[in-house]
């Protein structure tokens, strides 16, 4: 959920995550990376975009788009801190800058804990499209998102859900993979998908201290990866036709089309551009610092920020910098060696970096593939993807029958070549 940005005379293409409020957020997940971002400001800060900047971020906005609508996305910090006065003006100079017949898509990503029915009324009033960010059930929800009291807040989520589709809006859901959702990764994605969510990204948390050592509520590598192959198996046989996990949908678009759509698996990225409350404009929403502060939409043009030699360096390196060990990877058309901002291990050889989540995109990636490319053959063929939950019954069913049968000296219906009494008979570790 962003503003697309593009020229029709070059190939730059951008898009634009808007801070309203900056870093400010009224919960304290133990996780966040954008709170500490306040230390870029002056102590008295207001953190509160201004009429002339947000003016000449849409301003911005209009111009660079070539098409309507013109998606815009208030991000944060918590972007319902701004009020509803804010937007109700940023949607007036929406109206005032769109040419005839153009239309503007305005995106929230928020906690839910503001979005009261006044809020809901608002959103279903203006189309506003909303992205909710939901750790699961009341346990792994509440280990790391609490307000800044230190109180729970899975239950204000769940009736801001609920105010939500009372009025025929469907929420997208953001669910953090993090030390405590990753050990449950069943019980995660079967309530969010019994709650009858329809599109659910699951986003890994790597966060490091100021001694650049991972937190303790980072997932670690191996975690990950056997966190997505629990939910792909379930959902690949399951619920292909009723949920869209956005990772997996991913992979379905580069077995099918050979590329992904996201930056993390793309093979460059640098064209989604964070917005700041007072206009300045970063390298992406992982690089708000000094180094990676590009310009400020009261001077700059975006278009020209997106295509300036230091962005398209920062984009390139993501692709150019890779690791001899990724480059030979087998699964690298998949992750493209994951988001830059996490690529602080080291290599096999120790003279390389890696991706910290390369042992987790490695596992699940190898774990999926398969399938995903079974998936990519039907889309391609014409057919639907999810005929795919078919033939993988027909499939599992036969496969169990061959453990009922299997002797106990017989070959491991498992294919491990070992024989069944010291494979899986041995371990029970039946599949079914």
């Amino acid at each position: 959920m962003a503003t697309a940005l593009s020229s029709p005379s070059t190939a730059t293409t951008a898009v634009t995550i808007a801070k309203p409020v900056g870093p400010i957020c009224n919960l304290h997940c133990e996780y966040c990376y954008y709170l500490d971002k306040a230390d870029l400001f002056a102590p008295d800060e207001r953190f509160r975009m201004s009429e002339p900047v947000l003016r000449a971020y849409l301003t911005n906005a209009i111009a660079g788009a070539h098409a309507s609508p013109v998606h815009v996305v208030w991000h944060g910090g918590e972007p319902l801190l701004a009020g509803r006065a804010f937007y109700e003006r940023a949607f007036a100079i929406q109206a005032e800058l769109a040419p005839e017949g153009w239309t503007w898509l305005n995106s929230f990503q928020t906690n839910g804990t503001l979005l009261d029915d006044s809020w809901a009324d608002f959103i279903a009033e203006h189309h506003i499209a909303v992205g909710l960010s939901l750790d699961g059930g009341p346990t792994t929800h509440d280990a790391l998102r609490r307000d800044r009291h230190g109180r729970s807040t899975q239950h204000r989520v769940l009736d801001a859900l609920a105010r939500l589709r009372a009025r025929g809006v469907e929420p997208d859901v953001l669910c953090t993979v993090n030390a405590v959702t990753a050990a449950h990764p069943l019980a995660v994605y079967r309530y969010l998908r019994d709650l009858g969510v329809l599109w659910i990204q699951f986003i890994p948390v790597v966060a490091r201290d100021h001694d650049g050592a991972v937190t303790p509520e980072s997932v670690e590598p191996a975690a990950f990866g056997d966190f997505l192959m629990a939910i792909f198996d379930e959902w690949v046989r399951h619920d292909v036709n009723r949920v869209v996990v956005q990772g997996f949908l991913e992979g379905l678009f580069v077995t099918s089309n050979g590329r992904g759509t996201l930056c993390v698996s793309s093979e460059t990225c640098g064209q989604v551009l964070a917005i700041e409350h007072d206009g300045s404009v970063y390298a992406c929403d992982h690089f708000v610092d000094a180094e990676h502060r590009l310009g400020s939409v009261l001077s700059d043009s975006l278009l020209d920020l997106a295509a300036s030699p230091s962005q398209v360096a920062f984009g390139e390196a993501k692709r150019d910098a890779l690791a001899a060990q990724c480059r030979d990877c087998t699964v690298l058309r998949f992750c493209r060696g994951g988001c830059p901002k996490d690529r602080f291990a080291l290599s096999d050889d120790a003279k390389s970096v890696l991706n910290y989540l390369c042992e987790g995109y490695r596992r699940f990636y190898t774990h999926a593939r398969a399938n995903l490319e079974r998936m990519g053959a039907l889309a391609v063929a014409g057919a639907r993807p999810s005929s795919i939950m078919a033939e993988l019954a027909v499939e599992d069913a036969k496969r169990a029958r061959s453990f009922e049968l299997a002797g106990r000296n017989d070959p491991c219906p498992c294919g491990s070549g070992r024989k069944y009494k010291h494979c899986c008979l041995a371990t029970r570790d039946r599949p079914s």
